[in-house]
C-alpha cells in the first residue's frame, strides 16, 4: 500500500473545492487496506486508554458531508475496536424546542468529549453555516435579537456566526481538547449511485428519503458553503482535512491514518504512575493477597 502523507489532506491553505479530490489510489485492493484499518484502529485504541488514565486532553472528532457521503458506517468501523467507556457519539439532528432556546453553540458544547475522552460529532456545529445558509429560513427558529426576517441575515451575520465558531474552537483547544475535522468529500455522481443502492436494497430503503433529492438539487449551493467553511475555519489547532470519500475503506483508512499519526506525536500522553508510597509497597500488597 502506498505510503500517506497526512499533509496531503490537510486544508493548510486557500482551496477551491473543485479541486479537492473525491476519490485517491492508495495502490492497494479492499482487503489490504481492511486489514490496515485493523491495525490502525488497535493502535488508536491503545492511544485511547492511555488518554484515558491520563486525563489531560479530550479528542474531538467532526465529521461533515453531504447526505450519502459514508458517515455512520466511518465511525463504526474506525472505532470498533475501542473500549466503549472511552467514547462517546452525538448525532446532530434539527435543534429541538430545548435547544432552541439558547445559542446555536449550546448544544454542542455540552456535548463535548470530557479529559481522557474520543468524542464524536456526526454533523457538526458547521451545521450553522452550512445548512442554515443554504436555507435561511431556517434562522427564523432561532428567534435572535435583530433577526426578523431572512432580509436580516446579511454578510455581516455569516461573519460574526464564522467568528464565533472558531473562538469556540480555539477555547476548547486551549483548554485540552485536540480537534480534527474532516469533510468526507464524495462525488455527485457517487452520491448518486449510493442513493440509488438504497432504493434498490430492500434492505436500505429506510435510509431514504425523499429529502435526499431535493437536497440534492442544490448540490452547488451546498459546495459554495463547503467551500467557505473550509478556507474560513481550518487552523492551526482545528484544521479541516479533505478525505476523498468516493471508496468507502479508503476514507475510513485515511480518517483512522490521520488521528493516529497526530496523537502519537502527543508525547507527553502517559499512564500515570503510582504515589511513591503505594509503588515501593507493591511486594508487600502482592504477599498479601497471595497469603488470603
Amino acid at each position: 500500500m502506498n505510503k500517506v502523507n497526512i499533509e496531503d489532506f490537510r486544508i493548510s491553505s486557500q482551496i477551491d473545492i473543485e479541486n479537492l479530490p473525491t476519490s485517491i489510489d492508495l495502490g492497494a485492493g479492499k482487503k489490504t487496506i481492511e486489514k490496515g484499518l485493523r491495525q490502525i484502529s488497535e493502535d488508536l485504541a491503545d492511544i485511547q486508554n492511555t488518554m484515558y488514565a491520563h486525563g489531560k486532553y479530550a479528542v474531538l472528532m467532526c465529521i461533515q458531508g453531504m447526505d450519502t457521503a459514508g458517515k455512520d458506517s466511518l465511525i463504526r468501523q474506525v472505532f470498533k475496536e475501542f473500549n466503549i467507556r472511552g467514547i462517546v457519539a452525538h448525532s446532530f439532528k434539527k435543534p429541538t424546542e430545548l435547544e432552541l432556546k439558547h445559542d446555536y453553540l449550546w448544544r454542542h458544547y455540552i456535548a463535548l468529549p470530557a479529559r481522557g475522552k474520543f468524542g464524536i460529532f456526526n454533523r457538526t456545529h458547521y451545521e450553522n453555516v452550512l445548512v442554515t445558509r443554504v436555507h435561511p429560513k431556517y434562522l427564523m427558529y432561532e428567534n435572535m435579537p435583530g433577526i426578523d426576517s431572512v432580509d436580516d441575515v446579511n454578510d455581516a451575520f455569516w461573519d460574526r456566526r464564522f467568528n464565533e465558531i472558531n473562538n469556540f474552537e480555539k477555547h476548547i483547544a486551549d483548554n485540552g481538547t485536540i480537534i480534527f475535522k474532516f469533510f468526507l468529500n464524495i462525488s455527485k455522481d457517487e452520491q448518486k449511485n449510493r442513493l440509488l443502492r438504497r432504493l434498490n436494497k430492500p434492505n436500505k430503503n429506510w435510509k431514504f428519503s425523499s429529502d435526499d433529492l431535493k437536497e440534492r438539487k442544490l448540490w452547488d449551493k451546498y459546495q459554495t458553503c463547503y467551500e467557505d467553511v473550509l478556507n474560513r475555519s481550518s487552523k492551526q489547532h482545528a484544521p479541516w482535512f479533505n478525505i476523498p470519500a468516493d471508496d468507502k475503506p479508503t476514507a475510513r483508512y485515511l480518517v483512522a491514518k490521520i488521528l493516529y499519526d497526530t496523537l502519537k506525536n502527543y508525547t507527553d500522553i502517559k499512564e500515570p504512575e503510582l504515589p511513591a508510597k503505594e509503588k515501593a509497597n507493591i511486594g508487600l500488597y502482592k504477599q498479601e493477597l497471595e497469603n488470603e
